[in-house]
């Protein structure tokens, strides 16, 4: 209705047909008897319901490297074939940048994170609100703060660093304070005993998704990042041979930086603090610093309790580290198949490089030249079938593909949608032309399509995953403000 009112004539396209375009003898049909189906409200207990994040489900699985916290969906039998309702009260969300700071109770409701993370500035309830003051474990005076820190150290404010990873994210106060700064941060955190604090994150109008470094590969492409977070994340970067950094250096782009902020890092000054023994955590950063090593990277900085490695920009000068007999380089021919793979402790091998001070893969231009620039994977010809012409030409098509969309729905760049949803995203044409301050893309490449893209889209300065539609999202329910499903029915018609 109030898309109505705002767009007055609802007779803005008067030429659109609505008779039918497909071919074939398929004969006429009686549908005077037939009834649209219809599906009845789910029990008020699925109000937060994640069907492939379910805790009761999750308690069945193995916790050996969290593998009960990663993606295990319903088997046909026990899909819901109901809606998922609101909690009683439940609001619109506030509009960005307001958002960011508050979010209604109704929303939300549940309180626990007020109370176990009280000193540290994560959440505060206040009346009918929740207020988000910008702290984290590592923090606790505000994110602006301490990516100043980081800023110090990392090209953040030329543009060079423009997508980033936060693991175990909590309310994801790091993302949304980047945003300000023109980086945009796929957070992701399990759903585990912080409640609700990908729900936080998403209701505050930052990028989230619930995940965990588990048994398989994050469903992000290779060389995606240009930075990748970890405040205090509890993942155990030593463990399982240095697989999880491995996975980290796969998903991070050449010349790429890991910031490392809480324990082990200088730990003989805070163990007493921790808690903790200092010969675990002295054995905990051994394993880190020797894991580091063996993939190339420089550390950077290190003060206080943060620490920064870059990796090299090729294999260059990485010879004699990848000659090392512990140094196994992946098999995979496809270092950008991550959808249910196992993850494995080996080195993601680099692209080729022509001299010692190119960069593997192509270099990117600084955000925003970045998000119309050329992708390094399409100028080499890695897309099958896309050329730098029909590349420009895929663009300008949506570039007149949203101007259309924003003469029917007028709210589309008015602030009003927030968290939006390319079902099936391409190369990003539909984000790129919709790039705003106001909002924020998930573009979803699904992972039956024709061609792997995702990695063009990162590559673009936007963010993105992989995911099969075949089963549910790793999200929250109403999380998303707005849905654009661009051919997706099609791709699965027979699925």
């Amino acid at each position: 209705m109030e898309i109505t009112k705002s767009t007055g004539d609802c007779n803005i396209i008067p030429n659109l047909s609505f008779e039918t375009h497909h071919g074939g003898d398929a004969g006429s049909t009686d549908n005077s008897d037939s009834k649209p189906k219809t599906f009845q409200p789910c029990h008020s207990r699925f109000t937060d319901y994640t069907p492939c994040q379910d805790q009761k489900r999750a308690m069945t699985f193995p916790r050996e490297n969290m593998n009960y916290r990663e993606r295990h969906c319903p088997p046909q039998k026990e899909k819901l074939h109901c809606l998922i309702p609101a909690p009683q009260g439940y609001v619109t969300p506030f509009s960005w940048p307001k958002s960011r700071d508050y979010v209604p109770f109704a929303n939300a409701p549940y309180k626990s994170l007020t109370v176990e993370k009280a000193i540290q500035n994560w959440v505060q309830y206040e009346g009918n609100v929740f207020r988000f003051p910008g702290g984290g474990t590592q923090f606790p005076q505000g994110a602006d703060k301490y990516i100043d820190q980081l800023a110090s150290v990392l090209p953040i404010t030329n543009g060079t660093v423009r997508t980033a990873l936060d693991t175990g994210c909590g309310v994801a106060s790091l993302g949304a304070y980047l945003w300000s700064r023109n980086v945009i941060a796929m957070s992701f955190a399990p759903r585990d005993s912080h409640e609700a604090q990908v729900q936080f994150a998403l209701e505050r109008g930052v990028p989230a998704v619930i995940g965990v470094f588990g048994t398989v590969k994050l469903p992000y492409p290779s060389k995606a990042f240009d930075m990748a977070h970890c405040s205090r994340c509890l993942i155990p970067w030593g463990a399982n041979d240095g697989m999880y950094l491995m996975e980290v250096d796969r998903v991070l782009r050449p010349g790429g930086y890991w910031v490392l902020s809480g324990p082990p890092i200088n730990w003989k000054n805070n163990y007493i603090s921790w808690q903790r023994p200092k010969e675990e955590l002295e054995e905990e950063q051994r394993k880190i610093e020797e894991t580091a090593k063996l993939l190339c990277w420089d550390k950077k900085y290190e003060k206080g309790e943060m620490a920064i490695w870059q990796k090299r920009v090729n294999a260059g000068s990485c010879r004699a580290k990848q000659d090392d007999s512990r140094a196994t380089l992946c098999k995979s021919a496809d270092a950008d198949d991550a959808w249910y793979k196992k993850m494995e402790a080996c080195i993601t091998p680099y692209s080729d490089s022509g001299s010692s001070d190119e960069v593997a893969g192509g270099e990117l231009k600084a955000f925003p030249e970045r998000l119309y620039a050329i992708p390094p994977r399409v100028a080499s010809g890695s897309i099958p079938g896309v050329s730098v012409e029909t590349y420009q030409d895929y663009n300008n098509e949506w570039k007149r593909h949203v101007n259309a969309y924003k003469k029917i729905n007028k709210l589309i760049d008015s602030g009003r949608y927030r968290n939006i949803m390319d079902m099936n995203a391409g190369m990003g044409g539909f984000a790129a032309a919709l790039e705003s301050p106001k909002l924020w893309v998930m573009n979803v490449v699904p992972t039956i399509a024709e061609k792997s893209t995702l990695g063009v889209i990162y590559e673009r300065g936007l963010i993105g995953i992989y995911h099969d539609w075949c089963e549910a999202f790793s999200t929250y329910p109403r999380t998303y403000d707005l849905i654009h499903a661009n051919g997706v029915f099609s791709l699965y018609r027979d699925k």
